[in-house]
């Protein structure tokens, strides 16, 4: 008999329980012969003698219910951000079949307050919205269904908001409603408000824009987290145009190939309580990756090729046309963030850039864009996070795209010295354009980053501030040479406007515009002649257009 282990003789306890486990599994061996063979190999293994004191599976006692604790709401989705949520949403929306959405913030006492989302869907019947505020609830997906995890809608929106919303109505149904609150001091269970239907049934009956009268979906967001508690109107003014643009451009690249086509419209409003004003809607306007007008190399886009068990991945490799500045190739930021691989699931966008270890980001492949689709886990390749946001690849992902070839023979090692050279070529051109006296105060740091990226400056001349002061005249604008100053006739402001309030640097467009189109009458020592008669034409015109604008 081998000698016991020193733990099990300072435990007279634990060694009857352990002599008691081994009498009941050798009870087992007994009554079945290949337990029997095994017991003897691993006999003989140990030289003879009784098994080892390792006891090779674990015993259980029955068992006990353990509820998960209501806390536990407070802590899913927290790697959401405010755009990834209401991507989140907006699959909801187009897995019900919505062509139109609309998303609403809605201003009281100065303040943003509540977010909605809108659609026009089939909508839910009672056991539907049950099962959708259910944590952790899986309905049965479609193969065109943009959700996975069933935790979207709860995980999208408790990572922005205490207090979640669903109101539903399904064709031929009652509008239903449910309630979610989280509060992690309060909450004791799992239990769901239900919304009286006379509350649910006013929501509906509001002007949403969309037909909501058959069936849709409204989403409600009150005590949403991320919303400034300070009044000060100029920030709120400030928070809000960053989070519909922000919003704008995310959903805007997400789901580019459903807005191009008009499968789907989605659009950002804002309305003030206080005023019972409801502004214009803002849509969300397609941001495609790949909306070059022409490619950087002749043969691109090009399609390489590779099988893993029997099935073809495709990987549709694009050439941006150097020095380019469009929106499209910009995107968010600064565009050498955004090379690589851009992956698609049903044609909605799961992650935007990043080469997934095929290759090392670096600024001479900012031009090189790769499309992959991927239409299901092919052979436990790509698996995309609870957020729809990013995709992990699988160990031999690497190798893959190695192996991958286009019909012509090219491979990804010839697709990134093809980028290269693109880029460095388009880099060492000349810049022509003729320098200008750069902007100063009145214009927004993003426009005037552009112009001084995109046009020489005149050295040693004062920079052209835009200001707006109060004219003797109906004019429009006036050139100060003296003060390198564009002034703009301040009673024409709140009008342009449109009611929204004024900052330094307001109305961008319009600034931009008259600086390209003035910024010229500012060189030299005088005006000419010539400069003159710019100045009086552009002055006529310009005057004329923003009085017919107020009529």
């Amino acid at each position: 008999m081998s000698e016991r282990a020193p733990w099990r003789q300072t435990d007279p306890s634990l060694e009857v329980w352990i002599d008691d486990h081994r009498r009941r599994t050798l009870e087992a061996y007994a009554a079945d012969p290949l337990l029997v063979a095994e017991h003897a190999n691993q006999e003989d293994s140990n030289g003879g003698g009784v098994v080892s004191d390792w006891i090779p599976d674990v015993p259980t006692d029955g068992s006990i219910d353990l509820p998960p604790d209501p806390r536990a709401l407070d802590a899913i989705g927290r790697n959401h951000s405010l755009e990834t949520a209401l991507a989140d949403l907006v699959d909801n929306s187009v897995d019900a079949g919505a062509t139109n959405v609309v998303i609403r913030l809605v201003v009281a006492g100065g303040l943003p307050r509540v977010l909605y989302v809108a659609d026009n869907g089939r909508g839910m019947a009672p056991d539907k919205i049950d099962t959708a505020m259910t944590v952790g609830g899986r309905r049965d997906y479609e193969n065109s269904d943009l959700g996975h995890f069933g935790l979207g809608l709860k995980a999208a929106s408790f990572s922005q908001a205490r207090s979640l919303t669903v109101m539903s109505r399904a064709a031929g149904q009652d509008p239903v409603g449910r309630r979610w609150r989280v509060n992690t001091a309060t909450k004791r269970d799992f239990s769901c408000d239900v919304v009286p239907a006379p509350f649910v049934t006013a929501e509906f009956d509001r002007d949403w824009r969309i037909s909501l009268g058959k069936s849709g979906t409204i989403i409600r967001w009150d005590d949403v987290v991320t919303f400034p508690a300070g009044s000060e109107a100029h920030r709120v003014e400030i928070f809000i145009d960053r989070l519909i643009t922000g919003a704008c451009q995310h959903l805007g690249i997400v789901f580019h190939r459903f807005l191009e086509q008009e499968r789907l419209s989605v659009d950002f409003e804002v309305y003030d309580v206080d005023e019972a004003y409801l502004g214009p809607p803002i849509p969300v306007t397609p941001l495609n990756p790949f909306a070059y007008s022409r490619p950087g190399a002749e043969g691109y886009p090009k399609t390489l090729t590779a099988t893993v068990d029997g099935v073809d991945i495709s990987f549709t490799c694009h050439i941006w046309p150097g020095k380019s500045s469009t929106p499209s190739y910009r995107l968010r930021g600064t565009p050498v963030d955004y090379q690589g691989l851009y992956f698609y699931r049903r044609d909605r966008i799961l992650q935007f850039g990043g080469w997934e270890g095929i290759h090392v980001s670096h600024a001479k492949l900012q031009l090189a864009r790769v499309e992959v689709d991927i239409d299901g886990d092919i052979a436990g390749m790509f698996h995309m996070n609870a957020e729809k946001s990013r995709v992990l690849v699988g160990l031999e992902f690497s190798r893959l795209a190695a192996a991958a070839r286009s019909s012509d023979g090219i491979s990804f090692n010839d697709y990134f010295d093809l980028a290269e050279q693109v880029y460095r070529t388009a880099n060492a051109r000349s810049m022509k354009r003729t320098p200008m006296i750069h902007p100063g105060s009145g214009l927004p740091s993003t426009v005037k980053d552009v112009i001084l990226k995109e046009v020489p400056p005149i050295l040693g001349r004062d920079p052209i501030a835009i200001r707006w002061a109060t004219f003797v005249d109906d004019s429009f604008f006036q050139v100060d040479r003296e003060q390198s100053t564009l002034w703009l006739n301040k009673r024409y402001r709140k009008m342009l406007l449109g009611g929204k309030h004024g900052g330094l640097n307001d109305l961008p467009l319009v600034k931009a515009l008259l600086y390209l189109l003035v910024a010229d009458s500012f060189e030299g020592n005088y005006h000419g002649a010539r400069d003159k008669d710019n100045i009086e034409l552009w002055q006529s015109v310009l005057t004329t257009a923003v009085q017919a604008e107020r009529r």
